[in-house]
């Protein structure tokens, strides 16, 4: 059994990280709820942008209004971007996603390749040896659209160019403080009828009749500036849903490590009491049969 100075020692130790915690749990609370006002801020541009697109790509000739419409004949190659954190302390947060991506692509019939938006992800998936082509790290803790345009920018670019033949987006959505949820959306060629939080955004507020819009100057110069931005707001976005999920991982994760450590800290200080009445109870023994040896003589 340790001795009671080692004990001390272990619960200041306990009560020193438990600080530490605390601390980081404060902080991440802070930044949840600015990176949760980015995201609601995003929400209602992100929904006018997808009823104008949608509106503009449903005419006849999809396929041949735009190239980032069309699909390819054949697939070849897949692209994914994968979006995690560049820090760690968020419980299970960074390994989830990964997972997540490995579960849904190591079966992948053609060969992916990969762009890691964090640190954490990326460090995850060359461990994997996985084939990134491409980190997007040490994004700033509120990033605006064009430190996120570039990742945007090189998807468009991958898939014009032929290199890869669609695209995935890997990210967490925000849900609420306790539920963050690793979704995967087709990025390129861009689907209409998919799923995600825009289009849900977008059917709870068409409850009028549908709306009508004039385009100038054509329709083909308007695809050629929407799509492109348009499919950078989507990673843009996914940023922001991932950042705060990241955060509020990070909280929950700093908070259970607080009340673990308070827990600890109880448990070594009855084990503590424990070793110290046990010691005291040695030495009045030793004091009472010293008594009664020199008694005896």
């Amino acid at each position: 059994m340790a001795s009671a100075r080692e004990m001390r020692l272990r619960i200041k130790s306990v009560k020193n990280i438990s600080q530490v915690t605390r601390a980081l749990e404060t902080v991440s609370a802070s930044k949840v709820r600015k990176a949760i006002n980015a995201v609601m801020a995003t929400r209602s541009y992100a929904t006018k942008a997808w009823q104008v697109l949608k509106h503009v790509a449903e005419q006849p000739g999809r396929d041949s209004l735009h190239p980032l419409l069309s699909q390819h004949k054949s697939v070849g190659s897949t692209l994914v971007v994968v979006i995690t954190g560049d820090r760690g302390l968020a419980g299970a947060y960074n390994s989830n996603v990964i997972r997540f991506t490995a579960q849904r692509f190591d079966q992948n019939p053609v060969p992916v390749q990969y762009i890691a938006v964090g640190r954490k992800g990326r460090d995850l998936l060359l461990r994997r040896r996985k084939n990134v082509i491409a980190d997007f790290s040490n994004l700033p803790p509120a990033p605006s659209f064009m430190d996120v345009s570039a990742i945007g920018r090189m998807v468009v670019d991958e898939f014009l160019k032929g290199n890869v033949d669609e695209v995935y987006l890997v990210y967490t959505d925000f849900v609420n403080m306790g539920r963050q949820i690793a979704t995967v959306k087709k990025l390129l060629p861009l689907e209409l009828g998919g799923e995600g939080r825009v289009e849900e955004y977008e059917h709870k507020s068409n409850n009028g009749p549908a709306a009508a819009y004039e385009y100038e100057p054509d329709q083909r110069e308007i695809l050629d500036e929407i799509i492109p931005r348009f499919t950078a707001l989507q990673v843009y976005q996914a940023v922001l849903e991932s950042q705060a999920s990241e955060h509020a991982a990070r909280m929950i994760a700093m908070r259970n490590a607080t009340d673990n450590a308070k827990d600890l800290v109880g448990a070594l200080q009855l084990a503590y009491n424990k070793v110290r009445q046990q010691a005291i109870t040695n030495d009045i023994l030793d004091i009472v049969g010293g008594a009664e040896a020199l008694a005896a003589k």
